[in-house]
Order: structure tokens, then sequence, then C-alpha cells
């Protein structure tokens, strides 16, 4: 039995699919993936039924085989590869750093010796990472199976939400940026390419991979140190219209390190059309860099964004009224859709004169909060893109960041989207058309 690609399917060549495999949509099959089959599932007799006819029909006489949704069958020594071209992705995500998380439960005396306030993310050098990265091993929390393990897997805020979205959501999606010729950007590009996204505007540069140590307490709270200063990322001038052409949503995170590259992407989707979401990242950058994140914001570039209750407050720091309500009222004055995530109390929201108020999910038992609020992002940004109101995207955001806190690190595992799917019908909401 043959297996069936979805459209936008591309197999690399010497790659293979699994007989019986059904391949979803905009998925790469890479000729070092593994499991070629990533996301089978067994053909319906009518489904083989099917493929039989078009078998038969495309080997009858003497013409070659047509070409169907742009696909071109290619033999070489006995051996058939498909080559598809894919559509463009929906949601786009500008990440100008490729980014390797190390995730690790860890106790106390860890977080006192490191620099910065716990629950943030500041940048650090090489030498600190790797004294952190040292250090790990002998501060590890122990749990009832034993030490906990220290988990390595693509990261990053972007990273984590376009993942969510095609892995969870079957949302077309595609990641802009750059990794470098080393093992971590190799692992990147592998983690993204296995969650179905498209990478093809990932561009591989001689360098080194950026990383983070995402250092987790007891309570669940987590604390980023990244390490950008030698990483390779894509610059301003690397974009091109093709990168942005055809899609309908571009994700950044904001961040003063990389505000040229995101200004120059801003400038580059409006003008084909492209709706820009943005996440103010962390409390610290809000805190020392916030004249050119409100003169952002102020320029009516950005249509959603995201905020989380500390960056909420950071923004108004100083003004009479700086808490979580004055902080949408001010978001909406320039966004269309803005969002104030406020941890176990849920997140508010408002969309033109609508607002609403959405409570967290009660059953999400949180072993690490490391990418709730990008995990929300990416239910929300599904509702939007399937056309549901500012109470549904939020319930569905509330429903996929509670999934992810369920476990170590930024990406779902699959017993938690079928958590997450549960959960959804719970709320009576309707369930992705493709899911795990």
């Amino acid at each position: 039995m043959g297996a069936t690609l979805l459209d936008g399917v591309v197999v690399e060549k010497h790659a293979m699919v699994a007989a019986g495999a059904l391949v979803r949509q905009n998925t790469r099959i890479p000729v070092w993936g593994g499991n070629p089959a990533k996301f089978p599932r067994n053909l319906t007799d009518e489904e083989s039924l099917q493929g039989a006819r078009e078998t038969r029909n495309s080997t009858r006489g003497s013409q070659p085989p047509p070409k169907t949704m742009g696909a071109e069958t290619l033999l070489k020594n006995g051996e058939a590869g498909v080559q598809l071209e894919p559509k463009a992705p929906v949601i786009l995500g500008l990440q100008p750093a490729a980014l390797i998380d190390h995730v690790a439960r860890v106790d106390g005396s860890l977080l006192d010796q490191i620099p910065g306030e716990r629950g943030g993310s500041i940048p650090v050098a090489v030498e600190e990472l790797e004294h952190i990265l040292r250090e790990l091993k002998r501060h590890i929390l122990a749990s009832a199976d034993g030490p906990s393990p220290i988990k390595t897997m693509a990261g990053g805020s972007v990273a984590n939400t376009i993942r969510g979205l095609s892995s969870g959501f079957g949302v077309n999606c595609g990641m802009i940026g750059a990794y470098g010729d080393d093992e971590q950007g190799q692992l990147f590009a592998s983690n993204m390419n296995i969650s179905g996204v498209n990478t093809s505007r990932l561009r591989k540069k001689k360098g080194t991979t950026a990383q983070c140590v995402c250092l987790v307490d007891s309570f669940g709270n987590r604390t980023m140190r990244p390490c950008l200063s030698t990483a390779v990322k894509v610059q301003g001038d690397e974009l091109t219209k093709g990168d942005f052409s055809g899609s309908k949503w571009l994700v950044i995170r904001y961040g003063a390190f990389n505000l040229e590259v995101n200004l120059a992407a801003i400038r580059m989707a409006k003008q084909h059309g492209v709706s820009v979401s943005l996440d103010l990242a962390s409390f610290e950058m809000v805190r020392n860099f916030r004249e050119p994140l409100q003169l952002l914001l102020e320029s009516g570039d950005v249509d959603l964004c995201f905020a989380n209750e500390d960056e909420a407050t950071e923004l108004l720091r100083g003004e009479q009224n700086a808490h979580p309500e004055a902080a949408l009222e001010y978001l909406s004055k320039y966004c269309r859709w803005a969002v104030v995530t406020l941890g176990s109390n849920g997140c508010i929201a408002k969309h033109g004169q609508e607002i609403v108020r959405v409570p967290a999910i009660g059953e999400a038992k949180a072993i690490d909060a490391t990418g709730a609020g990008d995990l929300f992002a990416s239910g929300f940004l599904y509702g939007l893109v399937k056309g549901l109101s500012l109470e549904e995207c939020c319930k569905v955001g509330s429903c996929s960041g509670g999934s992810v806190i369920r476990s170590l690190g930024g990406e779902v595992t699959p017993e938690n989207w079928q958590w997450m799917y549960k959960q959804m019908q719970t709320k009576g909401l309707s369930l992705p058309d493709i899911r795990n």
C-alpha cells in the first residue's frame, strides 16, 4: 500500500514515508527524521479504494502520470519521491535567532546564585551560561521517581507559539530566522520540522546557535537566562517579500536587541497585508526599553498585543493607574486586539468596544510555567484565524496555555494535547480539524 501525502508535503531526497501513512499538510519529511511517518494513521477502506483507482488511472496508456496540486513525481534508481510546492503559511513566526532551551526543576539555592530577579528573563554571557549548566546537576529537584531530567528542545517564545499552532491546532505555520551550523542549530531545525512547521524561511549560517537555561522552582515558576550575544541571527536587510507573501499573520516578540529586524519585518508585513501580533517578552524588557516599545505600539502597526500581568504593570509604571485593566485600555487604543493574561486568574481581552474576562482552567496542574503565555497565544491566534468570538479565542487560549504547564518545557506532549482537546469539548469549543 502506498502513502497519502496531503497538500504541501515535501519529501526530501532519499527520505522514506511509511506504507499506508497519511502525512498531514505542509509537513517536510527529512532524510534524518527517524520515524518517516510522524503524523500517520491507517487509511480508511474508502481512501484505499480511491488510491487504487488513481494508481490504475495514472498507469493506463503511454502518457506520463498527470501532475496534481503542483506535485511532480521524480523517478531515480527505482525510487519515487514526491515534491509539492507548499502553500504560504497562514501564520509566520519571526525569531531572528534560533534558540535551544535547557529546562530543569531546581532548588532555590541555585536561583539565589545567578544575577537578576527570579521569574524574569535577562541575557547572560557565554561564561555565565556555561556556569549555570555545570551547576544544574547539583541543584536538580528530586521527585518521587528520582531526579527530574534536564530537557533540551527548540525554544524561544515565538518558536513555542508557532510549534503549538502547527502540532496542536493543525495551522499551516512557518518560521523566519537563522540557526548556526552546530548541533544546537540542527536540533532546532529538526524539532520544528517534525512539528510540521515550514522551515524554508530559516537561514543556516556559519556560527553558533543561541541557548537558554530555564530554571523551574518547586512552585512551577520559571526563571530564564538566555545567551544571545554570539549567536547567528537573521538581519533586517535579509528579509524578502517572498518571506511574507500570501500569509495572514506575523508573530513577533518585543526585544531591544532585535528591534531593527522586527521593525523591518513589520514594514514588509504591512506592505503585503499581513497582520502583526506582538508579545511583550518580559517585565525586564518592558522596564528597561519602555520608550521604543511605546513608540512601536503607538505607531498603529501592531494589530494584536499580548502582555502578562507583570509586563502590563511595567508598561504603565509611574502612572496613577498602573494595573492590568488600565494597561488593557492603553493597548486597545493602538491595537485591534489587546490581551492581558493574569496567571491563575485567567485573562482579560478587548476588541473594539467589547471586553471579556475569562477564568483560567482550574484543572491545570502547574509543573512548569515555561511557555504558558506562548501557548495561550497559540490558542488565541487559532481562534482568530477560525473566526471565533473574542471570548472563544480566550477560552481556547486558556485551554492551550493550561496544557503546556502540565509538563516540563515549552513543548506540549501528545498526552497533554489530548487533555486540551477534552477541555475544549467541555467548554463547547469546536476541535481542530487535525489532532495528534
